[in-house]
């Protein structure tokens, strides 16, 4: 919360602009205003303007008119399809002093658009890690963004008073954790965890639907079932854009687990020797040790102080994501609070 560590207190944002009421926006716009944020809003339609208010929070009649009231900090929360005339609106209204970001789970598109608008100089991109298969303002929930852990996307040129706005935005106000990556590195960790395992999702219920004995199986499925195909019931649109949108690593991964696929299947016909499937089931050990640890940390982890130089503080912290450790707080003086937690090894 605002105020929660006087240390942290000049780097919240207080005013901050909201471009999209949907899931995620609504959220995180009900997030900042618990926080103590002032926190304005535009959506393409009007329908959640009433609740959106009596929630607290300001909603305005256009995109410019949102710019002008010079938010410390503007969020994109829009779909990413809308992306080119959001940002075509926003070239000739936002003020100097507005730092943009967004919560885009593809961030190399995004900064491609975003200097296609002339705003590259304001921009730090942003992807909280959190959602569910909801969808609109009536699903919106401060608690979505509970012990959320965002990554935040910077270039070697990226200023560090716009890069202290999100970051502030994050952690100060949200409560939040964040990590910091390039662009590209983002995008291939999207995919991996989130983009093409949502493909895979479809595929079980498409597999499920296909078989004529679907009904029975249904009635059988379970806590398993359950989970891995929780994220196959968001809105198929949505998904398929949002996989079309990270496609070259996709597909690249796809292609990997059709072959991981292959092989076990391959070893359950006798087709291959049969270590193959005590292989296939062993390599991902490190992982489920990586999950136990990470249980027995938390919030007990150890945390240490990171200085962040003029020259190549992005490196700093991005050295810091690859050892596992998340960004708690940021310090006026240039020194980000980290915690140490596990890493795959």
């Amino acid at each position: 919360m605002v105020g929660e560590h006087t240390e942290t207190l000049n780097v919240a944002p207080r005013r901050i602009g909201i471009v999209g009421l949907g899931l995620i926006g609504g959220s995180l716009a009900c997030r900042l205003h618990d926080a103590g944020c002032d926190v304005l809003a535009w959506n393409h339609t009007t329908r959640p303007y009433a609740d959106a208010e009596a929630r607290g929070i300001r909603c305005l009649p256009s995109i410019e008119a949102l710019a002008a009231e010079r938010p410390d900090v503007l969020v994109l929360c829009n779909p990413l399809r809308a992306m080119p005339e959001t940002l075509a609106a926003l070239a000739d209204a936002l003020d100097e002093r507005t730092t943009l970001t967004d919560v885009g789970s593809v961030k190399g598109m995004v900064r491609e658009q975003v200097e296609a608008a002339g705003l590259g100089d304001r921009y730090i991109g942003a992807h909280p890690m959190a959602g569910n298969e909801r969808s609109g303002w009536s699903a919106a929930d401060p608690a979505l963004y509970d012990d959320a852990l965002w990554a935040v996307t910077v270039r070697p040129d990226s200023s560090y008073r716009r890069f202290l706005a999100v970051a502030g935005m994050i952690t100060a106000a949200c409560g939040n954790r964040m990590i910091v990556v390039d662009e590209l590195t983002h995008d291939r960790a999207a995919a991996l965890i989130s983009h093409m395992p949502h493909v895979v999702a479809t595929a079980l219920i498409n597999e499920m639907a296909a078989n004529p004995e679907r009904d029975i199986a249904a009635a059988l499925a379970a806590g398993s079932w359950r989970d891995m195909t929780r994220v196959a019931l968001t809105d198929p649109d949505r998904t398929r854009a949002m996989v079309e949108e990270d496609g070259a690593n996709v597909a690249a991964l796809l292609r990997s687990v059709a072959l991981r696929l292959l092989a076990v299947s391959e070893a359950l016909d006798g087709s291959v020797d049969g270590d193959a499937l005590a292989r296939f089931f062993a390599e991902g050990q490190p992982f489920r040790n990586f999950k136990a640890e990470q249980g027995h940390g938390g919030i007990h982890a150890p945390e240490r102080v990171l200085e962040l130089p003029e020259q190549g503080w992005q490196t700093v912290l991005m050295e810091s994501a690859r050892r596992g450790e998340h960004v708690i707080r940021l310090r006026p003086s240039r020194t980000a609070v980290v915690r140490e937690l596990s890493h795959i090894s």
